[in-house]
């Protein structure tokens, strides 16, 4: 049975804002973790910026409910480095790891019955939430931070990182508490998207610029050309969310997708650059009723990097000033 505090949230809702996280920072149930990131062009270490609490730039910050372990609040939330706890037999970043390689992870980091969002909704739990506008709305709205991070928070976020490793080079991690079961109609593929693109059962939309998806700005990753899938419709995620990095009210948010000509009331794959963006853009969604909105995992890295040698393949900007 799910703690009482999760029996009171709204499950069509899928963010919580600073206000309500602060009335519940002492429930023994809520976990918090910090999934902090940037574009590669930004230079800037997450990791790093968690130890001393840079508190500028966009982040992250998944709430959690457990059944077990531990009580974490948020002035002790634990770092998820989504590029470490990744898939480690692939040269595409932060790729969805595999069922043994997450259950490793979060089980490092001391979680037992555990749900996520949307990493964790992947792995078959739904009892997950994100704080609307993250840390710094958190912090403008005058609540309190920590100036440095526990050793304990950095030894179970490097725990994390190294289960991952060890499961990818086939060693032992020994027993996990989290049980993860990979939900396959979350997370699209390769070739679910080329068959799509025959198909069109789904519509397609990339969450990277305008500029990046028109093919007339650079990729962030050098070696990759910008331009977008065929058949796709461009939303940047910024446009979903306000000034204060928080979710655009649901009648905003859905004259903004159908202004793009997009129809709520058929079904939606989102991409983006890498798989980490296209997740504002099906977090949304949810907000509009659509729960089960997949996202292609390898997006337009993977999608360019294919057909790189494809130079008269549809979607692929072969113009080498952009490479």
């Amino acid at each position: 049975m799910a703690p009482p505090i999760v029996r009171k949230l709204a499950h069509d809702e899928p963010v919580v804002s600073v206000h309500w996280l602060s009335a519940n920072i002492g429930e023994p149930d809520l976990k918090v973790l910090d999934a902090s990131w940037y574009m590669p062009h930004e230079e800037r270490n997450p990791l790093q910026e968690f130890r001393v609490r840079l508190l500028s730039g966009f982040y992250i910050i998944f709430l959690i409910f457990a059944t077990s372990c531990w009580c974490l609040t948020f002035l002790g939330a634990f770092f998820f480095d989504i590029d470490a706890i990744s898939d480690k037999n692939t040269n595409l970043p932060h790729m969805l790891p595999s069922e043994e390689a997450f259950a490793a992870a979060v089980s490092a980091l001391g979680i037992a019955i555990m749900t996520g969002w949307l990493m964790f909704r992947a792995f078959g739990h739904s009892n997950v939430w994100v704080l609307d506008g993250g840390l710094p709305l958190w912090r403008a709205s005058g609540y309190d931070v920590e100036s440095s991070t526990s050793d304990d928070a950095i030894l179970k976020s490097t725990a994390a990182s190294d289960a991952v490793e060890k499961v990818y080079q086939g060693l032992s991690v020994g027993p996990t508490t989290f049980e993860a079961k990979l939900q396959p109609h979350l997370v699209w593929t390769l070739e679910q998207i080329q068959k799509n693109i025959q198909e069109q059962e789904y519509q397609q939309v990339d969450a990277r610029s305008k500029g990046r998806f028109d093919g007339v700005a650079p990729e962030p990753r050098k070696g990759i050309k910008s331009g977008h899938i065929p058949g796709s419709k461009c939303i940047p995620f910024g446009e979903v969310l306000d000034t204060s990095q928080t979710l655009l009210p649901q009648r905003d948010l859905a004259k903004r997708i159908e202004d793009e000509g997009i129809s709520l009331n058929r079904p939606i794959v989102a991409s983006c650059g890498t798989g980490v963006t296209a997740c504002i853009l099906a977090l949304g969604l949810y907000r509009l009723g659509m729960a089960d909105v997949p996202v292609y995992d390898g997006s337009w890295t993977e999608w360019a990097l294919t057909h790189a040698r494809s130079t008269d393949l549809p979607g692929v900007i072969s113009d080498s000033r952009l490479g």
